[in-house]
């Protein structure tokens, strides 16, 4: 017990002086990892465990989220395919000239041990990826969409390599796993029985966990993209918004041990930094590559740089990759230590870079041509808002009743404007007028602006961060109309009132005015 005090207290400083520094928290239990690893410290019993039930669970709160469909777009897997092998050419090169001017590590290797490396390096971190797009409240945006499309697509080759190079192919029986895509079907009945309370997370648990995980690494696949691919089959459940919410704080926690156990690989020397700090140079690279492709397939310059700044780090799997190559005596076990390094330190630059994504990506569009509006990709294509009086943000449950008392009950003309596509159709299908865009995006308001007919702008987005970046967005496009926002806690509804909202409800507190409402009506007709 005195080692899991210690590991716990020890992230837990490490995460509140990162937070200190406007860091996420994850960048301080990177550094705590490394710091119990430097000081050999005995790792933690059950750690890597924890770890892999954490990612299992990341992985399927994706899956929830996850349009199968989207990952046959070319944007996808045609973006994937040619950054992949850009990245492992570029890398060749890299590491090449280094061994040409005589670094240790890499002097006299072989063009197969290079592109290995090259390989490992061309991943994204999915974890770290996931968590910048749920901070934003961006994961069903577009460019958060694409995003876990090609993470999904990259994991597929990750699968694919780890089984080649054990010599371990998948068993027989994973054909079998098919069965799983009519047996969601069971799935679902049981999941109506559950309720909504813990009963809820617990069986998202056991679905992802045993079908997930332990199924596929049955047969022989990899454990968290069984995961994946539990979740995705539960997707178009009606409750999977709230089994996703359900699990976030479970996860959230369990993903500590993930970090943590990063900086536990190894001992670094001095060689193995140098050799990391070299390799964070192909990060600005693989941004550019990812942005520029995006740019090339019709996206927008905003959304392809958007996308290349998320994506712009290394991944856990390279450190699987290089683990399983050293272990086959395809290169030397210090690359183990010089990649987690370097995936590490990808992760503090990441989290740096993105803290202000969005200006940055708003910034370096201008290094490329715009295009012909009309030949961009039609899920990229800007939307007018035309003659709206009024504007919901987000059509939840809160969303889509504002539109329907502002329209039938004030008589004015609503534009409800939400990014997931399932609500949009909802939305459409109840008569609202809706268009498909992204709330946080500054060239959506100016077109806004243009419209000029709005009076008021409602911001019912469930995230806060969501509601407040709306906010900042109305603003930068010189809207004068009125803001109404929603609020779950009391310092929400108060910043967003610092922020400049005219009028903030709380949603808990309104609920409960109204429930006061319905009881003196069902009072007074009772008399």
């Amino acid at each position: 017990m005195d080692i899991v005090a210690l590991y716990v207290g020890v992230a837990f400083v490490a995460g509140v002086l990162a937070s200190l520094l406007r860091l996420p928290p994850l960048v301080g239990f990177l550094a705590a990892g490394f710091a119990l690893g430097a000081a050999h410290v005995p790792q933690m019993p059950g750690l890597e465990v924890l770890a892999e039930i954490g990612v299992a669970l990341l992985l399927f709160t994706i899956g929830l989220k996850l349009d199968v469909r989207s990952l046959v777009k070319p944007e996808i897997w045609l973006t994937t395919a040619v950054h992949m092998v850009i990245s492992i050419a570029v890398a060749v090169g890299f590491l090449g000239l280094l061994g040409v001017v005589g670094v240790g590590l890499v002097a006299g290797q072989s063009v197969g041990t290079l592109a290995l490396v090259g390989l490992a390096l061309s991943f994204s971190s999915t974890v770290f990826v996931v968590k910048v797009l749920e901070d934003r409240s961006d994961a069903t945006s577009l460019y958060g969409r694409i995003a876990i499309g090609i993470l999904v697509v990259q994991d597929l080759v990750a699968v694919v390599f780890l089984a080649v190079a054990e010599g371990d192919p998948p068993s027989p029986w994973a054909a079998a796993l098919l069965l799983l895509v009519p047996g969601r079907r069971v799935l679902h009945a049981l999941w109506d029985r559950v309720g909504h309370g813990e009963l809820q997370a617990l069986f998202g648990v056991a679905v992802a966990l045993g079908p997930g995980y332990y199924l596929f690494e049955h047969v022989g696949l990899r454990g968290d993209l069984g995961a994946l691919v539990m979740g995705a089959l539960l997707a178009m459940h009606p409750r999977a918004g709230e089994m996703s919410r359900s699990l976030m704080t479970f996860k959230e926690l369990l993903l500590v041990g993930f970090f943590l156990e990063i900086g536990l690989h190894g001992t670094p020397q001095l060689q193995h930094v140098a050799m990391a700090a070299g390799l964070l140079l192909l990060i600005p690279v693989q941004m550019a590559v990812f942005a520029v492709v995006l740019w090339v397939l019709r996206l927008r310059r905003r959304t392809a740089f958007l996308s290349g700044l998320v994506l712009g780090n290394f991944s856990e799997f390279g450190i699987i990759v290089v683990a399983v190559g050293a272990d086959a005596g395809l290169l030397g076990e210090d690359w183990v230590v010089v990649v987690a390094l370097a995936v590490a330190a990808s992760f503090v630059i990441s989290a740096i870079v993105n803290r202000r994504g969005v200006e940055l990506a708003s910034r370096l569009s201008r290094l490329l041509p715009a295009k012909d509006p009309s030949s961009l990709h039609p899920d990229d294509r800007l939307v007018d808002v035309g003659d709206a009086d009024a504007l919901v943000l987000g059509l939840g449950r809160v969303g889509s009743a504002t539109c329907a008392k502002l329209r039938d009950g004030y008589g004015l003309r609503v534009t409800g404007v939400e990014h997931d596509p399932a609500r949009v159709e909802a939305a459409r299908g109840e008569g609202f007028d809706v268009v498909r865009a992204d709330a946080t995006d500054v060239e959506f308001w100016a077109r806004v602006k243009r419209a000029g007919h709005v009076e008021v702008a409602v911001l019912a987005m469930p995230f806060h961060n969501a509601n407040l970046i709306a906010l900042s967005r109305l603003q930068d496009a010189g809207f004068d109309g009125q803001v109404a926002a929603i609020a779950r806690y009391d310092d929400d509804a108060a910043e967003l009132r610092r922020h400049g909202a005219h009028a903030v409800f709380h949603l808990y507190g309104a609920a409960g005015a109204e429930l006061a409402d319905r009881a003196a009506e069902v009072l007074a007709g009772g008399r």
